[in-house]
């Protein structure tokens, strides 16, 4: 059976075809780590902060809210917000950047990557059935992960994905909505964390016009910030409706729904789903100011150096000591490459699995 039969292939099933993706994901081992994985920040800082576990569960909700309302398909759209995070590594972004480099170093010039590897995950590392690999997703899913909402012209993919998937396309309309509800999550969510944590403060985010509009919002309803918690939560709440609204009123006359999920674009095409120009701008001066401000916060850059140091460690210590892989890993060796079995490895643990293995083979407590 080709790939591209079995994606399709559809048993007697009460589901839809994505409604399956959505469950086949929930159920996964890699779904499950994601509540030990880090957003900003590290899971053992507190119950409190958000995780990729409830990133994702967030953006799912917003994905779905939008789709609704646009009479697009929610269950593509929440399988795909569901997987969109499965390939990150341990340490947000800087496990990631990390485990690239270190597999540059040894002259894979392909390196990691964290969307290809959420897509390598559903169509390979998940082990669920005796005959082939991954989880046996739909192609509409598969695409909405590998793409986000632009082409993916990697020159290190395979051609039997590019013949699969044509890369020099868009995506549906669902995997584009996925990508901006991402986008409307950790803006709002990330803020709450940070002001929180004494990261960053509200007068902090008075420097953006975007999040002064927020405030006046949340003060109009005799809220101030005294009461902090409510405050906090009214904020998150208002940005994410004037963003989820915004949006709506941007896209509603671009898209049309009159299929199943929308056909992919050309990479010239204009995408539908998006803000209109003042908006982007004010959102692209909020994200600068957050990085600015709490992403780069002393605190923060501690912890992902922290994390830094781990991820070398341990790609170093499996390199000399293969034998510290778990049997399933271990095994791969026989017909995989040492260094992407170890990079698989490395990207499946949690937050505190990798500082725990850490400590252990280097003596730490």
């Amino acid at each position: 059976m080709k790939p591209s039969d079995r994606f399709f292939k559809i048993d007697k099933d009460f589901r839809n075809p994505y409604a399956r993706d959505r469950d086949r994901v929930i159920h996964s081992g890699s779904f499950r780590k994601l509540e030990y994985k880090t957003q900003v920040f590290l899971n053992h800082e507190g119950d409190f902060f958000r995780t990729r576990l409830t990133h994702s569960i967030e953006v799912s909700q917003i994905a779905r809210s939008i789709t609704s309302d646009l009479g697009l398909n929610e269950s593509l759209a929440e399988a795909i917000a569901l997987s969109h995070d499965l390939g990150h590594t341990p340490f947000g972004h800087v496990g990631g950047d990390t485990l690239d480099e270190c597999l540059k170093a040894d002259g894979f010039k392909n390196g990691f990557e964290h969307n290809f590897q959420s897509f390598r995950v559903v169509s390979k590392l998940e082990k669920r059935y005796k005959n082939f690999d991954g989880l046996n997703l739909t192609f509409a899913t598969l695409e909405g992960i590998l793409k986000h909402s632009y082409p993916y012209n990697k020159s290190f993919l395979p051609q039997s994905i590019d013949d699969m998937f044509n890369l020099n396309t868009h995506p549906s309309i669902e995997a584009m909505i996925v990508d901006r509800a991402d986008e409307i999550a950790y803006i709002s969510h990330d803020i709450d964390d940070g002001v929180n944590s004494g990261l960053i403060t509200f007068d902090d985010l008075k420097e953006s016009e975007l999040a002064c509009e927020i405030l006046e919002k949340v003060e109009a309803e005799g809220i101030d910030e005294s009461e902090e918690e409510m405050f906090r939560y009214r904020f998150s709440s208002h940005m994410i409706n004037h963003l989820v609204y915004s949006l709506l009123d941007y896209s509603r006359d671009k898209v049309d729904n009159s299929e199943v999920f929308a056909a992919t674009f050309d990479a010239k095409d204009e995408i539908p789903i998006g803000f209109d120009l003042a908006l982007e701008t004010k959102i692209k001066k909020l994200k600068k100011l957050l990085h600015q401000k709490m992403y780069h916060h002393k605190k923060i850059v501690r912890k992902m150096y922290a994390g830094k140091q781990a991820v070398e460690g341990i790609y170093k210590a499996l390199m000399d000591e293969e034998k510290m892989l778990p049997k399933y890993y271990y095994m791969q060796l026989d017909t995989r490459d040492k260094h992407r079995v170890i990079a698989d490895y490395i990207a499946s643990m949690s937050d505190r699995y990798a500082l725990s293995f850490y400590n252990e083979i280097y003596g730490r407590v």
